[in-house]
């Protein structure tokens, strides 16, 4: 029988005791969040909780078909809480505008995979070596003996498939495969999930990639690529923010390059940096931390205070340095 860590057993408990459950995520959800907040509120629903599941911000288009009860929403005011479940979340500040809204709890769970997890929560289940936090929703679900559905299981595996690129980022385990394999025999439809989550885009995104190939830069033997979106650009290209998400792997996937960065301006002087790195000896959440921000071994980011061509100087010199102590330079991986 499977052995679960301790504290995994100290939230099941939490959350078999309590009435109401908030599930909440990060700022500019990803499928990682979007799948795991979903699918343990469908869990909890199941279970006769009362739940809310808030994010700050509207879940991607693309992820849309997986909340057809629209239960992602924006965070209320006036709402008290047995139990709040922060999933996918580093801090409390990657909570943004939901955080002030959490505040009348009993307990806070904090369930993550991030490295540079603050352990803000009370009980605070954190497995950096784990490739998604759906994966351990997964463990959750099971542990906890809670059905797993088939829309629970369309869920967790966009979860997993998009927070290790489709099963290609070398953070997938063989626990990874055999959940992703748990969750086809439960129903989840492979076929509708890859067509909408990776066969779907919309014309305007393609038109935002096009700019991409039209403007991104090689510079230190080419091997740190680096693009920048800008307010017009996703006005020019009848884009929104969220539909950046994936654009950097494209850069990263040119041969010689090591460190793909994108650069986008989200203030005339805050510039937000999402950083992928393909050497397992350059570790880009090291990166991140000098900035102030973090993430993975292979995909970080950060929010920089600065005027951009500062930023990007600023940046683009940590990632040489970064590769040069990594001995990386003049080689390929």
């Amino acid at each position: 029988m499977k052995r679960f860590p301790k504290i995994l057993g100290r939230i099941i408990a939490a959350l078999k005791e309590a009435r109401s459950v908030a599930i909440v995520g990060h700022v500019r959800p990803d499928g990682d969040c979007v799948g795991s907040q979903l699918a343990l509120a469908e869990a909890l629903a199941a279970q006769g909780k009362e739940i809310v599941c808030w994010n700050e911000d509207a879940i991607p288009q693309k992820l849309a078909f997986l909340d057809p009860g629209k239960r992602l929403q924006p965070p209320a005011p006036g709402r008290s809480f047995d139990v709040v479940v922060a999933l996918d979340a580093a801090s409390l500040e990657r909570l943004g505008s939901v955080a002030p809204f959490i505040l009348e709890r009993q307990i806070l769970a904090n369930i993550d995979h991030h490295a540079s997890n603050t352990r803000f929560g009370d009980l605070n289940w954190i497995n950096p070596r784990s490739p998604s936090t759906g994966e351990l929703v997964f463990q959750l679900l099971k542990a906890a003996g809670w059905p797993i559905t088939p829309p629970i299981a369309d869920c967790l595996f966009a979860a997993i498939s998009t927070d290790t690129g489709s099963f290609q980022y070398d953070t997938t385990r063989p626990t990874t495969l055999y959940c992703a394999g748990e969750l086809v025999h439960r129903g989840a439809n492979l076929a509708r999930i890859s067509d909408e989550i990776y066969q779907s885009y919309p014309l305007s995104r393609v038109r935002l990639l096009q700019h991409v190939f039209n403007h991104f830069r090689l510079t230190h033997h080419n091997q740190i690529g680096y693009f920048w979106l800008k307010p017009a650009d996703f006005t020019r290209t009848g884009t929104a923010s969220s539909d950046s998400e994936g654009l950097i792997d494209h850069i990263r996937a040119i041969e010689p390059v090591v460190v793909a960065c994108m650069f986008e301006q989200v203030e005339p002087e805050i510039v937000r940096i999402s950083l992928r790195s393909k050497s397992p000896r350059l570790d880009v959440n090291a990166i991140a931390r000098q900035f102030g921000g973090g993430g993975h071994h292979a995909a970080a980011g950060a929010r920089i205070a600065g005027r951009p061509l500062s930023v990007q100087r600023r940046v683009v010199n940590a990632i040489r340095k970064a590769l040069d102590q990594a001995g990386q330079s003049h080689a390929h991986v």
